[in-house]
């Protein structure tokens, strides 16, 4: 159905400008009852969008800033493919004491989230340990020894609690105002150990070194693993220690 989709929102809702950034799905500036807000379309299943428009209700219930989903006119969360957000306003952190304030709106979704049941058809850090295929991730398209370093890397995770993850903490995901830290863009957002979110620039999040060590070389492993083979991907892995 597309864009025409966005009709269930009312009839007066139209797109207005195109979003930078997306990569599954395109991502507009749009006019839902008067006010400016985010449309996301994409191939995502019911399933998956139920559980990501589930979770940012729950957060915004429960006083975290997300893009919190505006109901179509029949109430429903999504349509089509299409999700219809709230917009949020703010910039990048751009110093320590910002970082250190993102550090603190993660570690309360991760206590808001513990033990949430895993995103439809993805993978946890320890499931991969032993599966190979997981949404975005196919273990069998790296090379061998590469694989063996991230499953090293996400072994030294194996028994710990689990929570929501945002998964994607880049600057362009995060929206800070002085009253605000709001996360966006939550597509890579799924269940699994917290230190996956924790490795954040100048240690923000104060962790000890060893923990430190794990939670960076784990992160490390995951992006090379979800974005192989791009550049970036590339990169990460040379950051994973070899076995041995």
């Amino acid at each position: 159905m597309g864009w025409e989709a966005l009709k269930r929102w009312g009839d007066d809702a139209a797109r207005v400008e195109p979003l930078a950034g997306g990569v599954a799905n395109d991502v507009w500036i749009v006019r839902v009852g008067g006010r400016r807000a985010v449309g996301r379309l994409g191939s995502r299943s019911d399933a998956d969008l139920a559980w990501e428009t589930g979770l940012l209700v729950h957060l915004d219930r429960a006083g975290l800033t997300v893009p919190v989903p505006i109901p179509a006119a029949d109430g429903r969360l999504f349509a089509d493919g299409l999700v219809v957000s709230a917009f949020v306003d703010g910039g990048p952190p751009e110093s320590p004491a910002d970082w250190r304030r993102v550090a603190g709106t993660v570690r309360q979704l991760h206590r808001l989230t513990r033990d949430w049941p895993q995103r439809p058809g993805w993978r946890s850090s320890a499931d991969l340990l032993h599966a190979e295929t997981g949404t975005r991730i196919d273990l069998r398209a790296m090379p061998a020894e590469g694989v063996a370093r991230c499953r090293a890397a996400w072994a030294r995770l194996a028994g710990r609690p689990t929570c929501v993850v945002h998964g994607d903490l880049n600057p362009g995901n995060i929206r800070l105002t002085a009253d605000h830290v709001a996360l966006i863009d939550w597509d890579e957002s799924h269940v699994d150990v917290p230190d996956l979110d924790l490795d954040l620039p100048g240690n923000a999040a104060g962790l000890d070194a060893a923990t430190l060590d794990v939670a960076a070389q784990a992160s490390a492993a995951w992006e090379a693993a979800v974005c192989w083979k791009d550049d970036h991907a590339v990169s990460r892995l040379a950051q994973v220690r070899p076995v041995g």
